[in-house]
């Protein structure tokens, strides 16, 4: 006899077998035992969740002959027939296939025929978003005042594409994902029917890459029981049949992204794809991962919004406190644009590579929101707590010569009436540009710096538009940038834009090119 899968081989018999949606099998049931059964049923949800598993024991149970609480005894001759798919009194359809204003047709000439046994005739349509328009029209007489014997129930995972005309005359019911302990349960369940070991831990990651859908996690448990065959199945095997990787993975990248550590992230991409990992199925994990590190932060506790160990749920808490919860948002909404580029993508490696240089390094973000340039800020803060200098060109110390005398100093041309601080202002002007990043650096290295009215900083365009760009969303870009020069400088620098045109700017003196630093002109 040939093998069954274990998706078909335990699929639910009758009513008190349905795991996870008590709230529709309960009012079937009562329905079936009052005899308040519907001409048309409707059942929403995603996909594994029991949709077509409902359809067909309601139809058994309202044939079957000897019902127990509403339940089908599985025993009569119809209940056999139904579960042989032989029975005529059961017909299922699949509007995938059969869309069409003939098919329809043909059913409703079908309808005036009554059972040849039990009480009903039952037409399942499975996914009955499918049907065309015409097919939708020519269905909804039938459909609302069918013959007494005839029961329709409509099966779909997008029920918004439903006609409101057909919505109406049905009685809908969404089913829900089904929890992972909930599937965990069923899984041990049937693995000690089919004798096979199987740790703990293994069986809960597969029903959590099941995503609320029970099928899919038999088929999953299927796939690995058949890989390692006779022996035992542990957590590291089951990672290794679905090319995903470990938690720990997850939260070394995220640690290696908020340091910075751009070789560390290149080098466990690496590794993954040298142990064959999935590079789709670790992004994804790694979005739920920041997801997790995002409540855990904002609910300060997560114990109940979270499926982890008390031990991983401590380092969560510890890893979500490392940054803000804006930089969190940032990082995913990175990475979701990425899961979307990635499926059709050819040079899959590549594109994760730069989505985490980019995540690394905020400034080569093109996207200048609040959160990138915080984040920018964010970088610069934590190299000056490390005193770390974003070291610039001009700012790099002279090598002493090999006799270990210095250089006699160049005599330094400054303007008369130029405060302190913008005198160190214009010296780190190169770390500034730096700091700040595209396309904004580029902007200024434009700009003429000259002094104030106010004895402040004040940047000259000749372009309109270099200056708007520091002025728009109520002058956030420049507030940034006077918020970037405090950091470095530890001192507040007014900091003003003007637009001229040719012959005002060149009537002021850019001080930049007044000043001089060990050799070095700063432009």
């Amino acid at each position: 006899m040939s093998y069954t899968a274990l998706y078909r081989k335990f699929r639910p018999g009758e009513f008190d077998e349905v795991k996870g949606q008590e709230h529709i099998v309960t009012t079937l049931r009562n329905q079936i035992q009052t005899d308040r059964i519907g001409h048309a049923y409707l059942f929403c949800g995603t996909r594994g969740t029991g949709k077509t598993t409902v359809a067909k024991i309601l139809a058994k149970a309202v044939n079957c002959q000897n019902p127990v609480n509403g339940n089908p005894c599985n025993e009569c001759e119809i209940c056999q027939k139904i579960n042989r798919q032989a029975s005529m009194n059961v017909i299922e359809i699949d509007a995938a296939s059969n869309n069409g204003v003939g098919n329809v047709r043909d059913i409703i000439e079908e309808v005036q025929y009554s059972p040849a046994e039990g009480r009903y005739k039952v037409y399942i349509i499975d996914e009955v978003h499918m049907l065309s328009t015409g097919a939708f029209n020519a269905l909804l007489k039938t459909l609302e005042e069918p013959p007494s014997y005839v029961i329709f129930i409509l099966a779909t995972t997008e029920p918004h594409k439903i006609p409101v005309t057909i919505h109406s005359r049905c009685q809908r019911y969404d089913f829900r994902r089904i929890s992972i302990g909930t599937i965990e349960a069923r899984l041990r369940e049937l693995v000690d029917k089919e004798q096979v070991q199987a740790e703990e831990k293994a069986l809960r990651y597969v029903a959590k890459t099941a995503d609320g859908s029970m099928r899919d996690a038999l088929s999953l448990l299927d796939q690995c029981i058949a890989f390692y065959l006779g022996q035992e199945l542990t957590y590291e095997k089951v990672l290794d049949v679905l090319g995903a990787v470990d938690t720990a993975v997850y939260s070394k990248m995220f640690r290696y992204v908020v340091s910075q550590d751009v070789i560390g992230c290149i080098g466990l991409v690496e590794e993954m794809m040298m142990a064959g990992r999935d590079l789709n199925q670790f992004i994804s994990e790694f979005i739920w991962y920041l997801r997790g590190l995002m409540l855990a932060d904002a609910s300060g506790n997560g114990a109940g919004l979270l499926d982890v160990s008390q031990e991983q749920l401590a380092q969560m808490l510890e890893e979500g406190e490392m940054v803000d919860v804006e930089v969190l948002m940032r990082y995913i909404h990175i990475l979701s644009d990425l899961s979307n580029q990635i499926r059709y993508a050819s040079q899959k490696r590549v594109l994760v590579e730069v989505t985490l240089i980019k995540l690394c390094k905020p400034q080569m973000d093109e996207k200048q929101d609040f959160t990138t340039l915080s984040s920018r800020l964010a970088a610069v803060e934590r190299q000056l707590e490390q005193g770390i200098p974003a070291a610039g060109k001009g700012s790099s110390p002279q090598a002493e010569p090999e006799t270990g005398q210095k250089e006699p100093e160049k005599p330094k041309i400054l303007p008369k009436a130029l405060p302190e601080d913008i005198q160190e202002v214009i010296k780190r002007w190169e770390e500034i540009l730096r700091a700040y990043g595209q396309p904004g650096a580029n902007m200024l290295s434009q700009a003429k710096k000259v002094v104030s009215e106010q004895g402040g900083l004040l940047l000259q365009f000749t372009d309109k538009l270099n200056e708007d760009f520091f002025l728009q969303n109520e002058g956030q870009e420049l507030q940034c940038l006077k918020e970037l020069i405090q950091n470095l400088l530890g001192k507040e620098v007014e900091v003003e834009t003007r637009t001229v045109d040719q012959a005002v700017d060149e009537a002021y003196a850019d001080i930049a090119q007044m000043i001089h630093f060990d050799g070095i002109e700063y432009q």
